[in-house]
C-alpha cells in the first residue's frame, strides 16, 4: 500500500498513491456517515444565530460553524493546514506553534477552496437524508409521550455529538474533493501538450473531457454501494451477511444507514464538485509561467 506520508519520499503524484488515498477516504466517509445517522437531523445546528449562548460570545454563525472554528483553530496550531492536502472551512485561523515542515513542491500555487460548497450541500442535502430514519424514530417516541405537531420532529438535542461527527465527515469530504488537484497535476505533468491549448482558450468542457473516465466512475459507484451495504449491516455472531441477486450485501431492516443516500452523495455531489476543482486547477496551471516556459511545456509529452 503506497504511503500517505508526504515526507516519506514516495511520489505524491503517483496514480497508485492517489487511488490509495481516495479508496481509504471512501471508508472514512462511509463510517462517519453511519455514526452521524445515529442522531436526528437537528436543523437548529445549521442555522446562523440560533444559539443565544454563541451570540452572547460574539459569534453569529451556526453551531456547526462555531464547532468548525474551534476545532480548526487547534488543528491550525498543530500546522494541519500547512499540508498540501488539507483545507480549512474557517477563516482567520491562528498560526502554527510548530516550525513548518519542508514539504516537497507538489501542486502549482493556487487558491482554490471548495469548502463553502461542501458545507452547503452537506448541511442542506446530505444531513436531512442520512438522518431521516433517526428523525422519524424520534418523532414516534415523542408522539408516544403526547408530543405532537412541530415539536415532534427533527431535534434530539445531541448538538455536541452530532457536530463532532459532522466535522469529521466534512474534513474527509474536503480532502477527497481537493485531491482532484493531485489528479489534475498528475495528468498535466504526464502530457502538458494535451491540456495547454484548452487552458489558453479557455475551454472547460474540453478539459473536463480529458480528465473524465466514465468507466472508472462506474466502478467507483459500484464499489461504494458494496461497501456501504456491507458496513451498514448489524452483524451479530453467527450471522452471515445477506446478498442480493447481484452479489451485493443486502440492505435489510437492520441497516444502519440509507445506502442509496451514501452513493448519491458521491454521484450527485462529490464527483461533480471534484471535477470542478480539477478543471479550476488546470485553468490556473499556467499562471506565473513565462511564455517561454509555456511553449516548452507545449512541446513536451510523456505519452
Amino acid at each position: 500500500m503506497p504511503s500517505l506520508n508526504f515526507m516519506s519520499g514516495d511520489d505524491p503524484l503517483s496514480l497508485d498513491r492517489i487511488r490509495s488515498v481516495l479508496t481509504r477516504l471512501e471508508d472514512t466517509i462511509i463510517f462517519s456517515l453511519i455514526e452521524r445517522a445515529q442522531f436526528a437531523h437537528n436543523p437548529r445546528m445549521y442555522q446562523k444565530g440560533a444559539f443565544k449562548e454563541l451570540t452572547d460570545l460574539g459569534f453569529h454563525g451556526s453551531w456547526l460553524e462555531w464547532f468548525l472554528k474551534e476545532i480548526e483553530s487547534f488543528h491550525a496550531k498543530a500546522r494541519r493546514y500547512t499540508s498540501p492536502d488539507e483545507y480549512p472551512f474557517s477563516a482567520d485561523l491562528p498560526d502554527p506553534v510548530l516550525p513548518p515542515l519542508d514539504f516537497p513542491k507538489i501542486l502549482h500555487p493556487n487558491k482554490i477552496n471548495a469548502n463553502p460548497s461542501i458545507l452547503s450541500f452537506y448541511t442542506n442535502a446530505i444531513v436531512p437524508r442520512i438522518t431521516r430514519r433517526a428523525t422519524l424514530a424520534l418523532a414516534a417516541k415523542k408522539r408516544a409521550r403526547g408530543i405532537t405537531g412541530s415539536e415532534e420532529f427533527e431535534d434530539d438535542g445531541n448538538y455536541g455529538s452530532a457536530a463532532t461527527i459532522d466535522v469529521e465527515v466534512l474534513q474527509s469530504i474536503s480532502k477527497r474533493v481537493h485531491y482532484g488537484k493531485f489528479v489534475s497535476e498528475s495528468k498535466f505533468v504526464e502530457n502538458p501538450a494535451a491540456f495547454i491549448p484548452h487552458i489558453l482558450k479557455p475551454n472547460r468542457e474540453a478539459l473536463e473531457a480529458l480528465i473524465t473516465k466514465p468507466e472508472v466512475e462506474r466502478k467507483l459507484l459500484a464499489r461504494l454501494l458494496k461497501k456501504a451495504s456491507t458496513y451498514a449491516q448489524d452483524i451479530v455472531e453467527g450471522d452471515t451477511p445477506s446478498n442480493d441477486a447481484n452479489g451485493v450485501n443486502g440492505q435489510g431492516k437492520s441497516s444502519k444507514i440509507d445506502v442509496d443516500g451514501v452513493v448519491d452523495l458521491y454521484e450527485s455531489y462529490i464527483i461533480p464538485l471534484t471535477k470542478e476543482v480539477e478543471v479550476d486547477y488546470l485553468l490556473n496551471r499556467l499562471e506565473g509561467l513565462s511564455q517561454e516556459e509555456i511553449e516548452k511545456l507545449s512541446q513536451s509529452t510523456n505519452s
